[in-house]
């Protein structure tokens, strides 16, 4: 326990130095912001929330520990992940004016299949799961995000992507809805977990409809300006990975608690 103690502080001090040093080289460039430019805002003000978001979720992981502290770890490394990114993608858009697309997809390759991931370990901090819930998350997530971003980028045509990513999409639904991972959930977790689990799925439902909704109104219905598609992305970036975690942080102490009282 000593070591996992140890291990965590060490792990939490390499996180807050490394979003520190973000912070600071995004300092360098904020004089380049210019007045009414609500997309650079955005970027910089989520970039903030979510270097925030990380240590909060490290310094959990660490009070709590025990079986959380994956979930909530996994948690920090969403928002740190996406914090890196936007930092730069600030940076991409205050110099060149584009939309940093390829930047974005790295976050989300990375940081949407560890989203999909934690309904895997808030099951598997309560109970045994199979791992086949894991893999088929993991799956439906590249095939959700891959084609979407090559249809965005003109690596392939755009309402094949589209369809393709919604299939994937449909297949997550289906497996937090109705599959095992549900089935689990409604049977062997607590109150609190199921909770948390209901407000992760619903987030997966209404929260990322605005991607695919964005991605139609940019590429397949006419157009839309890149500001306004930008900041849709970044607001629902935002309140998305914050909210996952947030709702695992409630069900680790919910549960923890109730061990506590018992």
């Amino acid at each position: 326990m000593e070591n996992f103690m140890n291990s965590f502080k060490t792990l939490l001090v390499t996180a807050f130095g490394l979003s520190l040093s973000q912070v600071s080289f995004a300092a360098e460039g904020s004089a380049m912001l210019q007045s009414g430019d609500f997309v650079g805002y955005s970027f910089w003000l989520i970039s903030m929330a979510l270097a925030a978001s990380t240590i909060f979720f490290l310094m959990e992981a660490l009070r709590l520990g025990g079986k959380w502290a994956t979930s909530l770890t996994v948690s920090a490394l969403v928002t740190f992940i996406a914090a890196f990114h936007y930092f730069y993608m600030r940076d991409v858009w205050v110099t060149t004016g584009n939309t940093p697309t390829d930047f974005r997809y790295i976050d989300w390759l990375l940081t949407v299949p560890l989203l999909m991931i934690e309904f895997y370990l808030i099951l598997a901090a309560i109970t045994a799961v199979s791992g086949g819930i894991f893999w088929r998350l993991l799956i439906g997530t590249l095939v959700m995000l891959i084609p979407g971003y090559m249809g965005e980028a003109g690596y392939l045509n755009a309402t094949v992507g589209f369809v393709i990513g919604m299939i994937g999409w449909a297949y997550i639904l289906y497996e937090i809805f109705a599959g095992e991972a549900s089935k689990v959930a409604a049977g062997q977790a607590p109150a609190a977990v199921q909770k948390a689990y209901g407000l992760m799925k619903w987030t997966v439902t209404i929260g990322w409809a605005i991607y695919p909704i964005g991605y139609f109104l940019g590429y397949l219905a006419g157009g839309t300006d890149e500001g306004t598609l930008n900041i849709v992305y970044n607001l629902a970036d935002v309140l998305n990975k914050i909210a996952f975690g947030l709702f695992i942080w409630y069900a680790a102490n919910e549960d923890t608690a109730s061990k506590s009282n018992a």
